[in-house]
């Protein structure tokens, strides 16, 4: 149990003398240096405990040179974030991450274009000592931002050339995981299988649309819808496919939220799923996919650990920020097609 204390607040210099090593050790330990024995690490961690240390962030962040902080940044607006259970899922996994590293999470979101300049102020101010990034779009004016403020940053999701393809990133196999959904819906019987894809300024949906090209080879581009991702999107792009086609057997959507609207159009036009249209969806949302009517089939990527792996290279990035070692390669995590009853 912390030891119970009154008066002035416990000093490194207490943790040293009450450890029996020397204040330089104390502090190596506490700042999470490298090159003290266990034993006395130990040590230090006791009496840290049992004074009730807490120590001094100002004077931390001149030994480490580090804030302890790491900005998350999401080129999407508030509404987004907290309806869309992809980011919920993506931030537990970093902030889970962070805490391991002993590090905060500053979340920040593009509410309209003004909020860049508010962004830049920020992340060239000091406050973090990296980014991560995820949701941009091509062209976004967030890359460049990223880029000004000269801090470490991964991104999730592949970069497009406008946004810089020299930035290290974590994605899915996302082609991959799209040819696998086509091949199912081939492999039911389904003759007409479409495609409602994402927007068209993001490389997840790119990727997952050219999936579903290679897997059928030529496609008609009748077949092909697009939408933003929302559930909305999702139905405004099924009804405008059934108009176009109405023999369509087979649907795979570029995330669960697009095949969840999907679904509603299908089920108000009085068609049954999966015995007239089949459809997969992507991600693997539990909150969604377990509770559409059918339960979804999806390409599950793992979003929480792209998130825990997305903090570990940024680690790595700071560790050796300055070295001149080159920048790491992507890290490309797999997909897994997961069954149920809507294909």
């Amino acid at each position: 149990m912390a030891e119970q204390t009154t008066g002035a607040r416990p000093t490194l210099e207490a943790v040293a003398a009450r450890a029996g090593v020397s204040r330089a050790t104390a502090s190596r330990v506490v700042n999470g240096g490298a090159g003290v024995r266990a034993p006395l690490v130990d040590k230090v961690r006791q009496a840290v405990e049992e004074l009730g240390y807490v120590p001094n962030l100002a004077a931390r962040t001149l030994v480490t040179r580090r804030n302890g902080a790491v900005a998350v940044v999401i080129a999407e607006p508030e509404f987004r974030i907290f309806s869309d259970p992809f980011f919920q899922e993506q931030v537990r996994g970093i902030s889970r991450e962070l805490t391991s590293h002993d590090s905060q999470l500053v979340l920040l979101w593009v509410e309209s274009p003004g909020d860049h300049d508010r962004i830049a102020r920020y992340l060239g101010g000091g406050h973090v000592d990296g980014a991560l990034a995820f949701s941009l779009h091509d062209e976004d004016e967030l890359a460049a931002v990223l880029r000004r403020a000269k801090i470490p940053t991964v991104l999730g999701g592949r970069p497009t050339d406008g946004i810089g393809p020299d930035m290290p990133y974590v994605d899915c196999d996302n082609r991959g995981g799209a040819r696998e959904a086509v091949r199912l819906l081939v492999d039911r019987g389904c003759r007409a299988v479409a495609h409602l894809a994402g927007p068209r300024d993001q490389t997840s949906a790119v990727d997952r649309a050219d999936g579903w090209r290679e897997a059928l080879g030529d496609p008609d581009p009748a077949l092909l819808g697009h939408g933003d991702f929302t559930a909305e999107s999702g139905a405004r792009a099924m009804v405008g496919l059934l108009d176009r086609r109405p023999d369509v057997d087979g649907v795979f959507a570029a995330n669960d939220l697009m095949a969840s609207g999907a679904l509603r159009v299908l089920r108000e036009r009085g068609l049954r799923v999966p015995e007239d249209v089949a459809v997969v969806g992507f991600d693997d949302v539990a909150s969604i996919a377990e509770r559409t009517d059918p339960p979804l089939t999806t390409v599950r990527q793992d979003i929480e650990g792209m998130g825990r792996l997305m903090v570990r290279l940024l680690m790595r990035l700071l560790h050796e920020h300055g070295s001149g070692a080159p920048a790491p390669d992507p890290l490309i995590t797999p997909t897994t097609l997961v069954r149920r009853a809507s294909a």
